[in-house]
């Protein structure tokens, strides 16, 4: 009995039970349910019981709401009616893909760093579409200038970082993603300089000189016109040419889009369309110094490259009435936009911009550092784009916000690679454990590589004995747990009788107890301290565990998935001065 995995069922079931009832689970139900789920328990449930009871009280500690908030850590689509799971999880059909000559979709990532785990959705849900659709897709760098210059010393300032290109294109590869052409805004800027002035000609767009605090204070929120709005085409149209001759500085002047000073979201009052940026950008230098707002540059694009559907984040809606605003004032065909609901990461920061700064500054080792959550660092830990497909697919379209378990991609990545990690010993924190009165003169293990599948053979691990003394290395955990006169049993090797534990000296002492095999005992895993290698692992928080691990692990392939018996999986990365250097995945 997996007792993590027996405790984690029990909390799903009981915060299901709690949610449904007004916040009170019903034991007898949550215990019906686990047997139900898992018929292998039923000879298990007097020691089930305890463990059901600790997890009836967790729960009862919280209210309603923090318990739907932990169900949803759990699992997203806890709340989900049963009968509308399985449709929820299958994509629901594009709407007007009749008013297209082809569906035509895109990808439109800021190259300011490598995609990371909150990006991905974007990119699976268009790329599914465009594979169902034999549509096209497009990637589009959206790399406009950024943060201007007087704030790129800020820690907050975003810009594009040159190696980002090429990281974002290796994330999507890593997905399997086949992209059909590839375009840079930075090489468009004239484009959008024609269109901008189009929109003055019509009277749609002015320069404005107010600054950022009295347009928001003086005039935004109180839905006033500001002096500049009303100055004649011909007047607007000498600022732009003064604003693109470099006659004025960031800051000074921008172009407005009159999308109307009464519109009921504030956020929709006369947005910024074109702004000022003295910045050097790393494909084009000083080449320009205005640049285009999202919104405004995506109206032009979208039309012009005939973007059919657009998928994305409902964080972005204001940005699609802008688009609809310049659509409706040119008269051009509207491209469909559809939006997906808010992804949550609860325990996780996902920021391009913090993880830069921490490269920067040697914080992080790189973009495949764990603690960015890019593309590169799952891989690297050894999570399957396939499992990061699946799990994202399950969301589908809903707007509704989801709490996203990281746990949940796990279980997706388990499935796929348990059937082909092979399991060894690593013990983390190790402890000497020294065992007298060893009957043999050398000692042999022969644990299997795939528990699941015994024909794929065994590992063979051997230590010497000296005059009945052996020794061998324990997790620290698992002494934390021993206690004087307990027998346990060194997996696929013997039993032992534990005696003094003395972890001053990091060592305990037993005397051999038996050969046979006694499922009362607990089984516990070691290294023969005659031989082993030196493991680090590196975790998702950049903590390094450290241990010792068999010495199998000196002949395994790098950046191919293994098990540590009752620890987790890890992907070896490098063998090198007799250490195994792995990322753990989960």
């Amino acid at each position: 009995m997996d007792i993590n995995e027996v405790k984690k069922i029990l909390l799903i079931q009981g915060l299901k039970n709690a949610v449904e009832f007004g916040g009170k689970p019903n034991k007898k139900a949550v215990m019906g349910k686990l047997m139900a789920e898992r018929k292998d328990l039923r000879t298990q449930s007097k020691k089930i019981i305890p463990l059901l009871d600790d997890i009836i009280n967790e729960i009862l500690m919280l209210d309603l709401e923090q318990q739907k908030e932990r169900l949803l850590e759990l699992d997203p689509t806890a709340l989900e009616k049963e009968e509308t799971i399985e449709e929820d999880k299958e994509l629901p059909a594009l709407p007007d893909l009749d008013k297209f000559d082809q569906l035509v979709m895109r990808l439109a990532p800021y190259p300011s760093g490598a995609l990371h785990i909150g990006n991905a959705r974007m990119i699976v849900l268009n790329n599914e579409y465009v594979k169902r659709n034999n549509g096209k897709l497009i990637l589009f760098y959206d790399d406009t200038i950024g943060s201007p210059k007087s704030l790129r010393n800020s820690p907050k300032a975003k810009y594009v970082l040159p190696e980002a290109y090429d990281l974002i294109q290796e994330g999507l590869e890593w997905l399997g993603v086949k992209i059909d052409e590839i375009y840079y805004k930075s090489d468009r800027i004239g484009i959008f300089y024609e269109y901008c002035e189009k929109l003055i000609k019509d009277d749609m767009a002015y320069v404005c000189f107010c600054d950022a605090i009295t347009f928001r204070e003086k005039y935004k929120k109180v839905k006033k016109e500001c002096p500049h709005r009303n100055q004649i085409v011909s007047k607007n149209l000498e600022e732009w040419n003064n604003m693109l001759q470099g006659k004025y500085s960031e800051t000074e002047a921008v172009v407005r889009l009159k999308t109307g000073m009464s519109q009921k979201d504030p956020a929709l009052r006369d947005q910024i369309i074109m702004r000022i940026s003295e910045a050097e950008h790393p494909r084009v230098d000083s080449k320009y110094i205005v640049w285009p707002m999202l919104e405004f540059s995506w109206a032009i694009d979208d039309h012009l490259l005939n973007i059919s559907h657009i998928i994305r984040g409902i964080d972005l809606m204001k940005e699609g009435l802008i688009e609809e605003f310049v659509w409706d004032h040119f008269g051009w065909k509207k491209s469909i936009l559809l939006y997906y609901g808010r992804l949550r990461f609860p325990h996780i920061k996902l920021s391009k911009t913090d993880s830069r700064n921490k490269i920067e500054e040697g914080i992080y080792d790189g973009w495949d550092d764990p603690r960015t959550w890019s593309l590169q660092s799952l891989k690297k830990r050894g999570i399957r784009a396939e499992a990061l497909k699946s799990a994202l697919l399950d969301l589908g379209m809903s707007q509704a916000g989801i709490s996203f378990s990281v746990d949940w991609l796990y279980a997706k990545n388990k499935d796929l690679i348990d059937e082909i990690s092979h399991r060894y010993f690593y013990v983390e924190n190790p402890v000497k454990l020294i065992i007298t009165k060893v009957p043999d003169k050398k000692v042999r293990a022969e644990p299997l590589l795939l528990p699941s599948n015994p024909e794929k053979g065994t590992r063979i691990i051997t230590s010497s004995v000296d005059d009945g003394k052996l020794e061998v290395y324990l997790a620290l955990k698992d002494v934390n747990n021993l206690k004087a006169k307990q027998i346990i049993r060194l997996k696929d090797l013997m039993n032992v009788e534990i005696g003094r534990i003395n972890l001053k000296q990091n060592k305990v002492h037993a005397t051999f107890h038996s050969h046979e095999l006694n499922r009362d005992y607990s089984i516990i895993h070691w290294v023969p301290e005659e031989q082993h290698i030196s493991v680090s692992i590196l975790q998702p928080n950049g903590e390094l565990s450290k241990g010792f691990g068999e010495c199998s692990l000196a002949k395994i392939q790098m950046n191919t998935p293994i098990q540590f018996e009752r620890y987790g999986f890890v992907n070896p990365i490098k063998f090198e001065n007799s250490e195994l250097f792995c990322y753990f995945t989960h």
